[in-house]
């Protein structure tokens, strides 16, 4: 049942995406151009619903009261694709992420993802990508837009670690923006490349805000890395944090 349920998801999963990529391309301009985020965070919305109805896979957030009221860079541990619902449903609707430029080729999907404002770079480019991270990633930040980065470049399976890109960093030196830190579960119960997805609670924890004035990228590189590592490893194989850390929340997107 479990194996069906997860192939059910996978299907509106794809299905809806395709949906709601056709009513971004369609409706995407209106309103300012700020309809396109919005639809993005219903798609997102909707999915975690079905995950919930039909894997049994729900989630609870700590730390909420972290969030800056302003727009900053979010800086993310990766381990599946759940994440990516997550944060589109939880951050404010102006985002933009740092993503492979393979995903733009899809058709109709990519399409609606260059709506979205995101930087898609060329992993394999090296300096001359993270030169246009931070050009671009700077314009968008300027202009009230989140930066979602996953450091690590790939997702990761529970208990290992990739190594932390400084691209994230050095656009958080150069402008001056906050970091926001999430690390998560998710790995647990939805596999990097596995369709089953295991019923139970995943734990997102939003991490205090790290100031970035006048700091350096490696220093910054290096608070992000071992807070998110840390806060991975002080955890139980449940994910419970401590109390002092929690902030309460109902588990469902705001």
């Amino acid at each position: 049942m479990t194996l069906l349920r997860s192939l059910l998801f996978q299907l509106i999963l794809i299905g809806s995406s395709l949906l709601y990529s056709l009513a971004i391309l369609a409706f995407g301009s209106g309103d300012s151009g700020r309809r396109a985020p919005r639809l993005a965070r219903s798609w997102a919305r909707v999915n975690l619903k079905a995950l919930k109805i039909l894997c049994g896979l729900d989630y609870r957030v700590h730390g909420l009261e972290h969030l800056p009221t302003d727009n900053a860079i979010v800086l993310c541990k990766h381990q599946s694709a759940w994440e990516i619902l997550a944060l589109r449903a939880l951050l404010p609707p102006e985002q933009s992420w740092v993503l492979k430029q393979e995903l733009i080729r899809i058709p109709v999907f990519g399409q609606a993802l260059k709506r979205l404002s995101h930087i898609a770079i060329d992993r394999a480019a090296g300096r001359r990508e993270i030169t246009r991270l931070i050009r671009e990633g700077s314009a968008l930040l300027e202009g009230g837009h989140w930066v979602v980065i996953f450091p690590e470049g790939t997702r990761v399976a529970p208990g290992t670690q990739g190594s932390y890109n400084i691209g994230g960093a050095l656009l958080a030196e150069r402008t001056g923006r906050p970091v926001v830190p999430i690390a998560h579960n998710a790995g647990v119960f939805w596999g990097r490349r596995s369709l089953v997805k295991r019923p139970g609670t995943i734990d997102l924890v939003i991490g205090p805000t790290i100031s970035t004035q006048g700091r350096k990228a490696t220093e910054i590189n290096t608070e992000v890395e071992h807070w998110i590592e840390q806060t991975l490893q002080a955890c139980s194989p449940e994910f419970k944090t401590p109390p002092s850390t929690r902030a309460p929340s109902d588990g469902n997107p705001r």
